[in-house]
C-alpha cells in the first residue's frame, strides 16, 4: 500500500522505526521530539531558507527530528503530521503543555509587565508549557511571560463554532503554506478553525475533503459546511456566504459562494469538487 509522503517520516536511506516492515530504507531510527521556539517555523520541502513552505509549526508545538541536514532539521509535525525541514535555531527542548492560546494572537514579554520587551506575536492555538506565575502572567518554560487572559487550558474551553473562528481571521493576508494569524492559506484557516474547536484536522485541501465524508445539500448548505474546489477550500457562513483565504484576494475574505464558484471556473480550476458537513 503507498504512503502519502507528505505525512511519511521515511525517505530510501531513513525512516522513523515505527514503520520498519512497513516501508523500505536502509536504516530505521526513533525520531527525537523537540519543540518550536519560535512564534512560528516553516516546515520546508528542503533543507534551505528558500525552499517552499509546506506548513508552518506554530510555537510549543511538537516536531519529531530523525535528521539534521546543512542547519535544517528533517522530521515531522506531531499535530498535523506533515513531514519537512525545519530551521534548526528555531527547535528546543520540548515541555509539558499546560495551555494554549485562545486569542487570535498575543505578545508575551521577558518579564512579567507589560512594559518589559515584547515577544511574538504568538498565534491562536500555540501551545504554552507553564512553569511559574506572577499576577495575571504565566512564564512559559521557554522563558516568554504570557497574559493569562489570552491562554486557555489545554482540554478546555474551546470555541464552539468553526466559522466564528474563521471570521476573526477576517483580512488576514494569503500566505502559501501559512496557518498563523499573520499569514494563512486556505487548508490552513480550516486547520486553524478546527483545532480551536478542540477537533483533529488534517492540514491540505484534499486530507481535508476525505476525512470530512459527510456529503453536505448544495442546495441546502448550511453555517460551517465545507466546498471544496481541486486545491483550495472555503467555509460557509450561512446558506450563501462563504469565508475562504485566497489567493484572489490575497487574504481572508468573505464573498457570496455563487461569485467565487464562478470566478474560480473563469479562472480554469473547475466547479466545486464537493460539499462536506464536518
Amino acid at each position: 500500500m503507498s504512503r502519502d509522503p507528505r505525512l511519511t517520516l521515511a525517505r530510501p536511506d531513513l525512516a522513523a522505526s515505527d514503520l520498519e516492515g512497513l516501508v523500505a530504507a536502509g536504516l530505521y531510527a526513533e525520531p527525537r521530539p523537540y519543540a518550536c521556539r519560535a512564534a512560528a517555523s516553516a516546515i520546508r520541502a528542503a533543507p534551505s531558507a528558500g525552499a517552499e513552505q509546506a506548513d508552518q509549526l506554530l510555537f510549543g508545538e511538537i516536531f519529531d527530528v530523525l535528521d539534521e541536514v546543512d542547519g535544517f532539521a528533517w522530521g515531522q509535525a506531531r499535530r498535523d503530521g506533515y513531514v519537512g525541514f525545519v530551521a534548526q535555531e528555531t527547535l528546543g527542548a520540548p515541555s509539558l503543555v499546560t495551555h494554549r492560546v485562545s486569542a487570535l494572537r498575543t505578545y508575551a514579554f521577558e518579564g512579567p509587565s507589560i512594559k518589559a520587551p515584547a515577544l511574538g506575536p504568538f498565534s491562536l492555538n500555540a501551545l504554552v508549557s507553564e512553569v511559574e506565575r506572577e499576577g495575571r502572567f504565566v512564564r512559559d518554560a521557554g522563558g516568554a511571560w504570557f497574559v493569562e487572559r489570552h491562554l486557555a487550558p489545554t482540554g478546555f474551553d474551546f470555541a464552539g463554532d468553526p466559522a466564528s473562528v474563521a471570521e476573526r481571521h477576517l483580512e488576514t493576508p494569503y500566505l502559501w503554506g501559512g496557518r498563523e494569524s499573520l499569514g494563512i492559506d486556505c487548508s490552513g484557516l480550516i486547520l486553524q478553525a478546527m483545532l480551536a474547536c478542540g477537533r483533529a484536522c488534517p492540514r491540505d485541501t484534499d486530507m481535508q475533503e476525505a476525512r470530512f465524508t459527510q456529503n453536505a445539500d448544495p442546495q441546502a448548505l448550511r453555517r460551517g459546511d465545507l466546498v471544496f474546489w481541486r486545491g483550495h477550500v472555503a467555509m460557509m457562513l450561512d446558506a450563501d456566504q462563504i469565508i475562504h483565504a485566497n489567493a484572489h484576494h490575497m487574504a481572508v475574505a468573505i464573498e457570496p459562494l455563487n461569485t467565487a464558484i464562478a470566478r474560480i471556473e473563469a479562472a480554469g480550476s473547475g466547479e466545486p469538487t464537493s460539499y462536506r458537513r464536518p
